[in-house]
């Protein structure tokens, strides 16, 4: 097994700014409602690098929020290659898959954002670790009635995820779109909107597809996962632009627990999410919203605990 330790090459995201105070602290994050589908698992037994390359074989579990979609299934197939068995382990939404990985239930977990995790860390002091970015997606507004966000009426209801990270970042797309105006608090809610032509109405996640169906409901925001599920990703009417340097806490990685980040079979897992036949299906399921982020883990890990620094210091 290949011992590199740096990600794959190409294109990166433009360069980070340099830290302004607050940056990363306007953006908090915390849990949410999920609930895991299958029985008991059981811990990995790790096997070496030497082991996988001698031809024993060694199983990874990790467990994901989008476990239906179809570059898995590559992502195993490659793995296989290596003496790597992948099991995808599926979450409804994104409460346990970090508990799960801290108890030692999954071995890795993909499916949340550097912001995500540093919430997650600060609050329980799992200290879960960065093993490489995968993708960075925007948070668009979607509508069944309207195809410009200008066209939404006065005291128009949109929903929101309610978990803290995705609801800030929600207010902060709805302030993109000219629909509301937020005063400077560090980790926006509902009582942060100044001034508002619309009502905000802040549901689990899982819910912000399907209120689109209500009639009352005039648009919501909806991350990538569940839009993708509700057949609805290309169908956005709004969306921030992913590169802006806003976003950068909003990168998509692969975790595991403190201290197994460089485990060489986690960061062939990793390498081989970048292979094309992966992400050519990642970007084509997202509908050409997802953007390969081709950072390499060091530098993720630096941002991770300058968000985590930020946060404990405006506690």
């Amino acid at each position: 097994m290949s011992d590199r330790t740096n990600g794959p090459t190409g294109p990166v995201l433009p360069e980070k700014p340099r830290r302004r105070g607050g940056l990363y602290a306007l953006i908090a994050v915390a849990a949410v409602a999920v609930l895991v589908a299958g029985a008991l698992v059981i811990p990995r037994l790790f096997a070496s690098s030497d082991d996988t390359a001698g031809g024993e074989r060694t199983t990874v579990r990790l467990g994901t929020t989008d476990a239906a979609q179809g570059h898995w299934p590559v992502l195993e197939e490659i793995l296989s290659e290596e003496g790597i068995d992948l099991e995808v382990v599926p979450f409804d939404s994104y409460e346990t898959p970090n508990p799960a990985l801290a108890d030692g239930s999954i071995d890795l977990n993909a499916f949340q954002h550097v912001d995500y995790l540093s919430d997650h860390n600060n609050a329980t002091g799992d200290g879960l670790a960065v093993v490489g970015p995968t993708i960075i997606v925007p948070l668009p507004i979607y509508s069944e009635q309207y195809s410009d966000v200008a066209d939404i009426p006065e005291g128009g209801r949109v929903a929101i995820p309610q978990d803290a990270t995705n609801q800030a970042r929600a207010l902060k797309v709805l302030e993109s779109a000219g629909l509301l105006e937020l005063n400077d608090a560090t980790t926006p809610t509902p009582a942060d909107v100044v001034t508002s032509r619309v009502q905000v109405e802040p549901v689990d996640a899982s819910l912000t597809a399907p209120a689109l169906q209500d009639p009352s409901i005039a648009a919501a925001i909806v991350n990538n996962t569940f839009a993708t599920d509700a057949g609805i990703i290309d169908k956005a009417i709004y969306s921030v632009d992913p590169s802006d340097a806003n976003s950068w806490p909003y990168i998509n990685i692969i975790a595991s627990r403190a201290g197994e980040e460089d485990d060489p079979v986690f960061q062939k897992v990793w390498e081989a999410y970048h292979d094309p036949r992966v992400t050519d299906i990642v970007v084509a399921e997202s509908s050409g919203t997802a953007r390969i982020v081709e950072e390499q883990p060091a530098q993720v890990r630096e941002w991770l605990a300058e968000i985590e620094d930020e946060k404990d210091a405006g506690a």
